[in-house]
């Protein structure tokens, strides 16, 4: 069998950046498949701040940390180069979890493989307005924060790959929506590209003062964030308002639990209902969404960003790029 490369997970990363001292590029022979299980020729690999969490030794997040030694696992995006399994023939594009390898071997149940419509115009779609990226975006707008017409929705990370879907969605629903985000060219990019109502730079601006111009308050917020951005929209929420949560980037660079909001009274308060989310809890319902999601994306209506880096060689640039937030949109490797 040929040859294929790999990352390597030797140890914790501290921090996040220098990822070079954490992960190595490793090659290895082919190993013959096993029964049940599928080859995949990679074509993107997805990278996903939530898979910060699995480098750490924390055992109390939402599931198991990586063993040091193991292949580093994330999103992927490829065509059967070889299977075991008839439900996923040689050629088929797929998508599911596997390695950030050039060939990702996987159990399709465990890997929440499922094949994908190779006739889309631009197959990175299927990471971008047809992904998980965007059925988190959808459920965590139209569902956990129950986002109604005429409301004010804050999105947190509103330039990343899930906020900016985020807020697209939000405003197909007909809501009014506040980005924030950090540096002036993400804030640009939202209210000239995306089209949202307000777009605030928490790099430069006050965040917590900006929210309270809001007349009547946020009635609904998205949030990939957690700590100071948390704590600056907690006061500005409307009474009743929906918080939900489905990421928490400012504490992933460390392996230490994050501390609790500083304005948890405001829950009590305003009297909030907060609920964290995950991919996970709905992988199941994916074909659900994928009839509107596949509509607004015919229709112009829903977009996503990429930011492409080239070879598996440069995953630890990319991810450093989406972790630092340097990014604006999806950041993928095409291999």
């Amino acid at each position: 069998m040929t040859g294929c490369r790999y990352w390597r997970l030797d140890r914790h990363p501290d921090g996040n950046t220098h990822f070079e001292r954490a992960l190595s590029l490793c090659d290895e022979a082919q190993a013959e498949l096993q029964p049940d299980e599928v080859r995949i020729a990679v074509q993107w690999l997805s990278m996903d701040a939530g898979t910060r969490m699995w480098m750490s030794p924390r055992t109390d997040g939402y599931q198991p940390p990586l063993p040091l030694g193991s292949k580093m696992v994330g999103l992927v995006l490829g065509r059967v180069s070889e299977t075991t399994d008839p439900a996923f023939p040689v050629g088929a594009m797929v998508r599911g979890f596997g390695q950030w390898a050039e060939q990702a071997v996987v159990v399709p149940a465990l890997a929440g493989l499922e094949v994908v419509d190779g006739s889309v115009s631009d197959p990175r779609q299927h990471f971008g307005a047809l992904g998980m990226n965007a059925w988190t975006a959808y459920v965590g707008v139209k569902e956990v924060a129950a986002v109604k017409a005429g409301e004010w929705l804050a999105v947190s990370a509103a330039a990343g790959a899930t906020g900016s879907l985020a807020c697209q969605i939000g405003r197909l629903l007909g809501a009014k929506v506040v980005g924030i985000a950090g540096g002036p060219d993400k804030c640009r990019f939202l209210t000239d590209e995306i089209g949202i109502d307000m777009a605030i730079d928490y790099r430069s601006e006050d965040v917590e003062a900006r929210l309270g111009t809001i007349e009547g308050g946020i009635n609904a917020f998205f949030d990939n964030v957690g700590g100071p951005i948390l704590d600056a929209v907690l006061p500005n929420m409307a009474h009743y308002g929906r918080v939900a949560i489905c990421g928490m980037v400012a504490g992933y660079d460390t392996d230490a639990p994050m501390p609790g909001p500083a304005r948890f009274d405001q829950i009590l308060m305003r009297r909030l209902r907060v609920e964290g989310f995950f991919i996970p809890d709905f992988l199941e319902r994916g074909a659900e969404f994928m009839p509107q999601l596949r509509e607004w994306l015919d229709a112009g209506k829903l977009t996503m960003a990429f930011d492409e880096t080239q070879g598996i060689e440069n995953v630890l640039t990319a991810y450093e790029r989406m972790l630092t937030g340097k990014n604006i949109g999806k950041v993928i490797v095409k291999l």
